[in-house]
C-alpha cells in the first residue's frame, strides 16, 4: 500500500493573523482569499493544471484546528486510500484520533507524531 503521495495543504497559526496575510499578499504574492488561505492548483511545465491544489492557510493563535497538538503549525498530507492507512497506523501502535471526516472535499483522518504534532492525511475526492 503506497501510504503519502504527496503534500495536500500547509496550515500554521499567528499571532495576527489579518496582518500575516497583508505581509504574504504584499511581499510574497499570495492570493489570500478570504477564508484566510489560497489554493495553489498544480501545473506542469506549460502552466497547464495537471489535477492536484495544495492548499495554504494562516489561522488566528487560538484556533483549536490543531488540536490536541499545541504546534504552531499543521501538515496535511495526500494519500490514496485513507480507511487503509489509518488502519495500518493504528496496529502500528500509533496515536491514530478517533474520527474521520468525509465530504465533498474527500476524506480527512489524523494521527499524532511523536512529538505531538497533529498529522492530517487526507484522500482527495476521486473526481
Amino acid at each position: 500500500m503506497k501510504r503519502v503521495t504527496g503534500i495536500g495543504g500547509i496550515f500554521f497559526k499567528a499571532k495576527d493573523a489579518p496582518a500575516l496575510h497583508a505581509w504574504y499578499k504584499r511581499h510574497l504574492g499570495i492570493d489570500v482569499q478570504p477564508w484566510g488561505g489560497a489554493a495553489f492548483d498544480w501545473t506542469d511545465a506549460d502552466g497547464k493544471p495537471i489535477g492536484g491544489t495544495t492548499a495554504w492557510l494562516i489561522t488566528t493563535q487560538d484556533s483549536k484546528q490543531f488540536a490536541p497538538s499545541n504546534a504552531s503549525f499543521m501538515v496535511n498530507y495526500r494519500v490514496d486510500d485513507l480507511h487503509a492507512l489509518l488502519a495500518a497506523l493504528e496496529s502500528e501502535g500509533c496515536n491514530v484520533l478517533d474520527k474521520i471526516d468525509e465530504s465533498e472535499f474527500g476524506k480527512f483522518g489524523w494521527v499524532i507524531d511523536p512529538e505531538g504534532n497533529k498529522v492530517e492525511l487526507w484522500q482527495p475526492p476521486a473526481a
